[in-house]
């Protein structure tokens, strides 16, 4: 697409191995009410990666196109690159928007650079995952922690309340992904037969998924489940397990939807996962930015639906219109 504002791209273009240009979201001509400003905003995801990201961005895109606002969508090259997300946000900052909607990669390392944004006058709203500060306008998100808690639920009652099980997280930071880790291994507690064998990082990357599960069957011959705390994770847990011959023996609770998650459940080799409403985020992200630009009070936090899905309820209009909002419905679903 064609650049808009060359001026105040000099910054953003000197990093265009993290940027690119242009990408924009498109408003109604007129952005609003005749005479008026047409706002600006960034949507800056974790990274512009697997069905999850497209998703919110879809669900960005739908809001500012409602409210007629430009919106300029960034991602850095993956979702363990947090130096890159901060250069985003700075070219953000040198190109003048009227606010951010973030995703932190991390919930400490963004702290800096999201204050030094709210101090120029531009607000902040995160989506996704958390940040430590409390000088954003409002967090809009999954109950992370719930979800680690229905992923276990879900484990248990499939291994019949016992035998080993690991847990693959995503990155160390990921204050979503944490939360999910921390709400599975509490709910793990009130079943004594189940024993905790393993935990081990994925870093975002189905491949290094596939590496650790593979190491993981390897060592623990009576391994009975899996839950995984991202997409990657369960995408390479899946494959694992194929590959090992352990498809059924094992069974993965995973987290997020894409068509091959999909897929796998129909197949018998993902048991379930838990399905956030990324379009819902997005969407939230921006209303709420534009509110508070309007002088409307936000909350400090918004919670986005969250769903268990199942062979067993695949095919039901309530999950079918979920998965449909998030771009995961397979091809002869849709």
């Amino acid at each position: 697409m064609v650049c808009r504002h060359m001026a105040g791209l000099a910054a953003a273009c000197a990093i265009v191995f993290v940027l690119g240009c242009g990408e924009e979201g498109k408003g109604p001509a007129d952005g609003g009410k005749k005479g008026e400003k047409r706002l600006t905003f960034a949507v800056i995801p974790k990274a512009d990666v697997f069905t999850f990201w497209p998703t919110v961005r879809k669900g960005a895109e739908a809001a500012c196109k409602e409210l007629g606002i430009e919106m300029f969508w960034r991602g850095a090259k993956d979702e363990t690159s947090p130096t890159d997300e901060i250069k985003i946000v700075e070219a953000m900052i040198e190109r003048g928007v009227d606010g951010i909607v973030l995703a932190p990669q991390h919930a400490q390392s963004l702290v800096q650079v999201a204050e030094k944004t709210i101090a120029a006058g531009i607000p902040v709203v995160v989506i996704d995952s958390g940040l430590n500060s409390d000088k954003i306008v409002s967090f809009v998100a999954t109950d992370n922690y719930q979800g680690g808690v229905m992923g276990a639920e879900r484990l248990a009652k499939v291994i019949g309340e016992e035998g080993e099980v690991a847990l693959i997280m995503n990155v160390p930071g990921s204050a979503s992904t944490e939360e999910r880790e921390k709400g599975f291994r509490k709910a793990l507690e009130k079943y004594p037969k189940i024993k905790p064998v393993k935990e081990l990082h994925a870093e975002g990357k189905s491949s290094k998924a596939l590496q650790v599960v593979t190491d993981i069957l390897t060592a623990h011959p009576n391994l009975a489940g899996i839950f995984t705390a991202n997409e990657p994770g369960a995408i390479g847990a899946v494959n694992a397990v194929e590959n090992e011959g352990r498809k059924g023996k094992v069974k993965i609770v995973g987290f997020d939807a894409s068509v091959a998650l999909i897929k796998a459940i129909q197949s018998g080799t993902l048991d379930s996962t838990i399905v956030q409403d990324p379009h819902e985020m997005g969407y939230r992200g921006v209303k709420v930015l534009y509110d508070h630009l309007q002088g409307k009070k936000a909350q400090p936090l918004e919670k986005t639906p969250i769903k268990l899905v199942t062979k067993e309820n695949l095919g039901t209009p309530e999950i079918r219109e979920h998965l449909a909002a998030y771009g995961a419905l397979v091809p002869d679903e849709k």
